[in-house]
């Protein structure tokens, strides 16, 4: 066997991550020798694995696992798209994802749509070019119809959606019951003795905002509460957006006394508003937001809001993948797992006490 001169350990001669050519050349034989004695194939012979195997670990070789699923079609790679991974929410669902992901031998990939749907587009497109073996996917705000899915369908791969969908489609998914968190944060206020009790809604063609808001109408009717339409304020879950709902409701010639928001930052842009103004928060206006994230322990006072239980929101979104993968070929009926919120309560919110 020729043996020739070895590059620098970890890089080949031209400085890249050693590759399986390098170790082709540096033995004299074949890639496929290299790859079939690296994969303990029975066509080779034992000098020649061990050859191959000690060069190997001798130079640091790395196998490329991407590059492998492209050429045998298939991987352990799954591809998780998020609006944004900044916060809590979503990076508790992703951690939940790659421990379950992890555990079940798989790796992956994140990317971020942006709250953009086209960036979603792109996104589809690089994981399916990527021969991954699934996506999870929580939609963008401006993402508006499912066209751009039918192109996940169509390659047969598992398509898993978590937290954000769009209502009227049938798909394999893993949600909070929002309506019920939605209700538990506004029985909470009117508990506290509130009455004109406002809410900071999102988008209404996304499944969470619409049922968050349902489950506010529902809380004002077990009370016995007409509905008012100038209390219901639209947002886009931003720190301005709440802010600047709070002060068109602090206009009205009869203002609220509690807020309850989609959203945790839109909901602390309120208390910032409150404050400027030198309103207490809860004395004069309580506050509950939805989605625990880690800003609502740091406000002043802290905000009450509902827990959407995102580590067991990622998991059951990767176990529900496997189940997919594992009825390749054979009927699955589409299904929704609903995870149960809870209120956590904080000051923001605890009026009875305060007044």
């Amino acid at each position: 066997m020729a043996t020739r001169r070895t590059p620098s350990k970890e890089t080949s001669a031209s400085g890249s991550p050693v590759s399986m050519a390098d170790l082709a050349r540096e033995l004299g034989v074949s890639m496929t020798t290299i790859s079939r004695a690296l994969s303990d194939h029975h066509s080779i012979g034992p000098a020649t694995k061990q050859a191959v195997l000690k060069l190997a670990k001798k130079l640091n070789y790395q196998p490329n696992h991407l590059a492998a699923a492209l050429r045998k079609g298939k991987s352990k790679l799954i591809g998780v798209i998020v609006p944004y991974i900044e916060g809590r929410f979503f990076a508790s669902v992703v951690h939940g994802i790659e421990t379950a992901a992890s555990k079940a031998g798989f790796s992956v990939i994140i990317c971020q749509s942006g709250e953009d749907v086209e960036h979603e587009r792109k996104n589809l497109e690089t994981l399916l070019s990527a021969q991954v073996a699934g996506i999870l996917i929580s939609v963008s705000l401006n993402t508006l119809d499912f066209k751009h899915f039918e192109k996940v369908r169509k390659h047969g791969v598992p398509l898993v959606f978590f937290d954000r969908l769009l209502e009227g489609d049938h798909v394999n998914a893993v949600v909070l019951n929002d309506r019920e968190g939605g209700y538990q944060a506004t029985s909470h206020l009117l508990e506290q003795g509130c009455r004109r009790v406002a809410h900071i809604c999102g988008t209404q063609h996304l499944n969470i905002y619409k049922n968050r808001r349902q489950g506010y109408l529902d809380a004002l009717q077990r009370y016995g509460i007409a509905p008012d339409d100038s209390l219901i304020r639209d947002s886009n879950m931003t720190l301005e957006s709440g802010a600047q709902c709070m002060a068109d409701l602090l206009a009205l010639p009869n203002p609220p006394d509690a807020v309850f928001a989609a959203g945790d930052t839109a909901i602390l842009g309120a208390l910032q508003l409150l404050k400027s103004r030198g309103l207490r928060v809860p004395q004069d206006v309580a506050l509950a937001g939805f989605s625990n994230e880690a800003l609502t322990q740091v406000a002043e006072p802290m905000l009450t809001s509902v827990d959407q239980r995102t580590e067991e929101m990622g998991q059951a979104a990767f176990r529900l993948f496997t189940e997919l993968l594992s009825a390749e070929g054979t009927a699955f009926s589409q299904r929704q797992v609903v995870l149960q919120p809870q209120l956590f309560v904080r000051a923001s919110s605890l009026r009875k006490d305060t007044i």
